[in-house]
């Protein structure tokens, strides 16, 4: 039996999956990544330290393939990586610096320098990316004006998905997925900008050459096997960016396509088969897809995290039936809830209107809103910013979304994915993919390896329908009154004041 490994690499653990060519798991293992402080005088200052990095991968691996099944033959692994976050290394490939972690600000001065040199408009014309504190360029520029000598020494700049690929194989490249997180790749021709990379004056010999997903690096080399149990016939194939791997799981290619990825981010994919880099204010970039001449169009907000802050203040503690009990509550509820409604801005606006001083809200309290309607309002709230998101990306688009394939967490939580269906007016599919970003990195592994002719064989062979939550037509229209007669005027309306209140308590 043919086997595949995906190797997530998560913002609190790394985990390794085992699949079978039908996507089917033979085995797994995860294991925790903590992010560390490495400098006592900015002690929010963090990073992931890359002997962590590796000896996470090294545990996952060594304890997954003690569980192959009997009869069970790994073929080859591929990485995945939340991107972004990378470190320098020379020509041997010594380590220079750890990664610096996207949770650290320290990178906040460069990023405001290149706004002054590069204005948004150019840099999403150029690369389809907008400005993000935590994409790449930002760590390579503070890494020139705080350790020069460390970038004199530099070789190549791996992000962290490519240093592991460069353990596993000792090749030093990057795919075009995650070479859209340095915010200098033209999409268009999967090149390094020279115009970006030289206004900022950055070494353009440390950027990896950006190479198609599914390309085989080379084999497992010898020292890996002796640490983890592989036998050394294993290949290496070349990974991609998490969310868009498993946007290759869930089979999202076309302009007709998209996935909604529900964790602590809800991340809107979009597939788009030709880039368009005209500029709106509208606030979602593109990066390329794994899959080859496809791209993706995305956008971003904090989602689950404010679900999670639901939970600990309104559910009981140690409640293993939590979840349910709150949703329970809140069908109870009408749509509307009453007027209570919810601005999930906990952490400011990212998308589509970019605004860090936005607060959270519910506002329209009255002494008819029970706890069920503030619990409602706040599945609502969060479901209305998706639709916010979705209606920016598809502006001026002649291919029209006929449905979303929802994965994360969240799909298990049936109230909140009717009310997607509901407050969006399309059906909401979530498909039965076991780990889809993994399984994604696995699919790109057996493309390398052969077992899959192409893109479309490896969705072919493992996609496998699952529940599809309707719209209720009359709630859509109903929500449609709400949503554009109250929930889209309440972060103009409330933009001064929660300047105000920011500025006096979250500063």
């Amino acid at each position: 039996m043919d086997l595949l490994m995906g190797i997530d690499l998560g913002s609190t653990s790394v985990k390794a999956v085992i699949y079978d060519t039908s996507g089917r798991p033979a085995a797994s293992a995860s294991t925790k990544l903590d992010v560390s402080n490495d400098d006592p005088a900015h002690p929010t200052w963090c990073v992931w330290k890359y002997e962590d990095v590796w000896n996470s991968v090294k545990t996952v691996i060594s304890q997954s393939v003690k569980d192959i099944p009997a009869g069970g033959k790994l073929r080859a692994i591929a990485v995945t990586g939340f991107g972004m976050d990378g470190l320098p290394l020379d020509k041997d490939g010594k380590e220079l610096f750890p990664l610096i972690s996207w949770h650290c600000q320290r990178t906040l001065p460069q990023f405001e320098q290149t706004r002054k040199i590069i204005d948004e408009k150019e840099m999403f014309t150029e690369t389809g990316m907008r400005p993000f504190v935590i994409n790449s360029i930002y760590r390579i520029m503070w890494m020139q004006q705080n350790k020069p000598e460390i970038i004199e020494k530099t070789d190549k700049w791996l992000l962290i998905e490519d240093y592991v690929n460069y353990k596993l194989s000792g090749e030093k490249l990057t795919d075009f997925s995650m070479a859209s997180t340095f915010s200098a790749m033209v999409q268009q021709t999967h090149t390094w900008s020279e115009k970006i990379i030289s206004k900022l004056n950055l070494p353009a010999h440390i950027f990896p050459k950006p190479t198609q997903s599914g390309t085989v690096l080379g084999k497992v080399l010898p020292a890996v096997c002796a640490e983890t149990g592989l036998e050394g016939d294993e290949l290496v194939v070349l990974g991609g960016h998490d969310y868009i791997c498993a946007a290759l799981a869930a089979g999202i290619k076309s302009g007709s396509d998209l996935m909604d990825i529900n964790g602590t981010w809800e991340m809107l994919v979009k597939g788009m088969t030709k880039v368009n880099t005209a500029y709106t204010d509208n606030y979602f970039y593109i990066e390329s897809h794994v899959a080859r001449n496809v791209w993706c169009g995305i956008a971003s907000a904090i989602s689950g995290d404010m679900m999670e802050w639901l939970k600990d203040n309104y559910g009981s503690p140690g409640d293993g039936g939590v979840w349910e009990k709150l949703m329970a509550e809140a069908e109870k509820s009408s749509s509307g809830s009453h007027g209570c409604t919810f601005l999930p801005h906990f952490s400011g606006s990212t998308a589509p209107k970019v605004e860090p001083t936005s607060l959270g809200a519910y506002v329209g309290m009255n002494n008819h809103v029970s706890r069920g309607d503030i619990i409602r309002a706040t599945v609502e709230g969060l479901t209305y910013k998706t639709r916010e998101m979705l209606e920016a990306m598809t502006a001026g688009s002649s291919e029209a979304v006929k449905g979303i394939k929802a994965t994360g967490g969240a799909v298990k939580n049936r109230f909140w994915m009717q009310a997607k269906a509901d407050i969006l007016g399309l059906p909401v599919e979530t498909p039965e993919l076991y780990e889809a970003t993994p399984l994604g990195a696995a699919m790109l592994a057996g493309i390398g390896a052969g077992l899959y002719r192409d893109e479309e064989d490896a969705v072919g062979a493992v996609y496998k329908s699952g529940a599809v939550f309707e719209p209720d037509m009359k709630k859509y229209e109903q929500y449609t009154e709400y949503y554009k007669n109250i929930y889209l005027k309440l972060q103009g309306a409330l933009k001064e004041v929660n300047r105000e209140i920011f500025n006096r308590f979250m500063k």
